[in-house]
């Protein structure tokens, strides 16, 4: 019986090959948000590997909004043109699906890339940074300006900016980044968001901007272009953002257009208690997909070919995203096709290496 996992899945107007995903992971090898010849081989070693879709690392949708100096942006011209040959090497040598992460970091913005410590930037590489509250993410960083409403209109319009700049590039999906304690999470959460106006306060005012973002970016794109969200389906800390308010967005995201959750958690505060292990996360996936009747995507510790098939078979999440295992092992895909006995067809030149095919001829894909 041919496994879940390598079946392909219908988002929207795409059809995606199979079920695995390549998860956006940042790699700070950007020039003045310009991806570079990193982004070429990095992503496009994903699409000779097998997986149904890849989603390029979170995109600031203005300068500010960049996490380190080092991250890709998509608000000129030169950044798009960049995105543009990237999505062509996939399109012309693999089947999979390419989509892009477009993000803004809020107070976490600003920040030196992990070998050199992660803290915040400084001297000229630094720029102020904002929230929906003047509470730094940590005291010893520098506290952000509280957004007025000028402020987040700008931020909404950059979205729906930079997700027609997307189409233009060619990405076939776009995902709206509110999750791991950037702008839009910080705006969820009543320990990042003290406001009191009608971005703070109660439930509804806090999801207010993230679904003013994502109306804003389905208005721009093509009806049969997915528009999905990364959501934190909790921060981890007690009187935080929590799975049931998580529920209530998704359901609000769904009847807005929204096409799937890939869910995640955590990353607001430092005094998060999170409990890992294989699969971690998955249980929030399972939630959020039975209870709003939204399509999901697992992430988390998923490492396994078996593994991933048995939460897609138990209904638990409908794709498996697949973040430093890929790092690890770019074919992962591969790997699983074997575990799970599937038949895949490898590019032209990489052909003869599959070992369920070493007594057959040689196989060819352009």
């Amino acid at each position: 019986m041919a496994s879940t996992l390598f079946s392909p899945i219908d988002i929207r107007g795409l059809t995606v090959p199979n079920r695995i995903t390549v998860a956006p992971m940042c790699q700070y090898q950007a020039h003045d948000g310009v991806p570079s010849d990193w982004h070429m081989v990095h992503l496009g070693q994903f699409a000779l590997g097998g997986v149904g879709l890849i989603i390029a690392e979170a995109t600031g949708v203005v300068p500010e909004g960049r996490i380190t100096p080092g991250c890709p942006g998509l608000w000129n011209d030169a950044q798009e043109a960049a995105f543009a040959g990237v999505v062509d090497f996939v399109r012309r040598y693999s089947p999979a699906k390419i989509g892009i992460q477009l993000a803004h970091a809020g107070r976490k913005a600003s920040t030196l890339p992990p070998w050199e410590g992660s803290g915040p930037a400084q001297g000229d590489a630094a720029w102020e940074t904002v929230g929906p509250s003047a509470l730094p993410y940590l005291d010893t960083w520098p506290t952000p300006r509280a957004m007025d409403e000028t402020a987040i209109s700008d931020v909404i319009t950059a979205f729906a900016d930079s997700a027609k700049r997307a189409v233009r590039a060619g990405f076939d999906l776009i995902q709206i980044h509110a999750a791991h304690g950037y702008l839009l999470h910080q705006f969820l959460s009543p320990l990042s968001n003290q406001r009191t106006d009608r971005y703070g306060g109660s439930l509804e005012n806090r999801l207010r901007l993230t679904l003013e973002v994502f109306r804003a970016v389905r208005a721009v794109v093509p009806d049969d272009v997915p528009v999905i969200l990364r959501l934190s389906a909790t921060d981890w800390v007690e009187g935080g953002w929590n799975p049931d308010e998580a529920v209530a967005l998704s359901i609000a995201l769904r009847d807005a257009g929204c096409d799937m959750i890939d869910v995640s958690s955590g990353g607001l505060d430092n005094r998060q208690k999170i409990v890992t292990g294989p699969g971690y996360q998955v249980a929030f996936s399972g939630k959020i997909r039975a209870e709003s009747g939204i399509p999901t995507m697992a992430v988390g510790q998923i490492t396994e070919a078996v593994q991933a098939e048995t939460i897609l078979m138990a209904g638990q999440a409908d794709m498996i995203s697949i973040a430093r295992g890929m790092l690890w092992d770019p074919h992962w895909a591969w790997r699983a096709a074997l575990a799970l006995g599937e038949q895949i067809v490898l590019p032209a030149s990489y052909a003869r290496s599959n070992p369920a095919l070493r007594n057959t001829p040689f196989i060819t894909r352009k």
